[in-house]
């Protein structure tokens, strides 16, 4: 048995295809948004990370040697820090060796 499709029903099959279509872009489109945002959260959160590790390892070296490092080199050299200069803008900048350096940590 054989159905012939009418005009109302090729239109009904176009219709649905259509928006079929605009739901699968507007899945892709908010996935991208959703994959971004989640992307530089995890940046954001990396830096910040990096932050600590660095202050950290400057008081471990202030309470062994007694002073904080002139530079970040001193203290991936020789206490372990490794920092992913490629991802990450590091500025470290000692001012005395009794007070604290001042670290800033922006992804790339």
């Amino acid at each position: 048995m054989h159905h012939e499709q009418t005009k109302q029903s090729l239109e009904r099959s176009r219709r649905r295809r259509l928006i079929a279509a605009i739901i699968a872009a507007a899945l892709i489109v908010l996935c991208w948004f959703a994959y971004t945002a989640i992307s530089q959260n995890l940046r954001e959160q990396g830096a910040a990370s990096i932050r600590t590790a660095i202050l950290d390892a400057s008081m471990q070296c202030c309470a062994i040697e007694g002073s904080y490092p002139i530079s970040l080199k001193h203290l991936e050299a020789e206490y372990g820090l490794t920092i992913n200069h490629e991802d990450y803008i590091v500025t470290y900048e000692a001012y005395a060796a009794n007070i604290a350096p001042s670290v800033t940590v922006v992804p790339r």
